[in-house]
């Protein structure tokens, strides 16, 4: 995804440059706040597992995954590194789960609504870093500073719901399995449980599947984009048509 506009540094380099900034920082941003947001919850629930392994923090060296960042920056879906959690520490293991879970994607949808008021209010124009129009007219030296703010709240935005949505799929080792564990009735919870060592395989398996088929089949894009667009048009006013 990011790699495109560097076939664009040639055309113009400042406009590259620009894109690809707001595109890095809004995803770092993204993937260390939701890590964190995971410690966080962790540490006040009474597991002490993450303050311990030096991830109560909002340093991003402490959370980005390697392969879960490349992945982001290449697709546009990815993940921070796994916080190491405790919950049998906390006074409910169970609801813990689910709370500590839940709240890397919850940070990121706080992040996009907060994010996305100048852009639902109009202060800035929608700029998305996917439109490589933007980038022509950026190239061609009509942007001003409204422009520049636009591009990256909008990357911002973007980036945040699309690293919640996915990360809230009830795949392991996605947060949305460890939530569906932590509020599913205690028997079918321990069933679901079970189906734990499948979902890395079934995770790769779908999201290979678009690149494997020549973009034929893309099941994940197919569950996710619907979602996507109806938060968009929440938290920025962006057109469902969009994505």
């Amino acid at each position: 995804m990011i790699f495109v506009y560097f076939d664009l540094i040639d055309i113009d380099f400042f406009a590259a440059i620009v894109f690809i900034t707001a595109i890095t920082t809004a995803l770092i941003a993204g993937i260390s706040f939701h890590e964190f947001s995971h410690a966080f919850v962790a540490d006040r629930l009474g597991d002490r597992l993450p303050r311990s392994r030096g991830r109560v923090t909002l340093n991003p060296f402490a959370h980005l995954d390697p392969t879960g960042t490349i992945l982001m920056f290449i697709i546009g879906i990815g993940w921070g590194k796994p916080v190491p959690v405790n919950p049998n520490a906390t006074k409910n293991p169970k609801a813990s789960l689910a709370m500590t879970a839940g709240a890397g994607p919850l940070s990121n949808m706080v992040v996009a609504a907060i994010a996305g008021v100048p852009l639902k209010t109009d202060t800035v124009p929608w700029i998305s870093p996917f439109n490589l129009d933007a980038f022509t007219v950026l190239a061609a030296g009509r942007f001003g500073t409204e422009e520049y703010i636009g591009l990256y709240l909008s990357s911002v935005v973007l980036f945040s719901v699309i690293l919640g949505v996915f990360n809230l799929l009830p795949i392991a080792p996605l947060d949305g399995f460890k939530v569906a564990v932590g509020l599913l009735p205690r028997e079918l919870s321990r069933s679901f449980a079970q189906l734990e060592q499948y979902g890395p395989m079934m995770l790769i398996v779908l999201i290979a599947l678009p690149f494997l088929t020549g973009g034929e089949v893309g099941i994940l894009f197919e569950i996710m984009s619907p979602v996507i667009r109806a938060l968009l048009e929440l938290f920025a006013g962006v057109d469902r048509s969009f994505y």
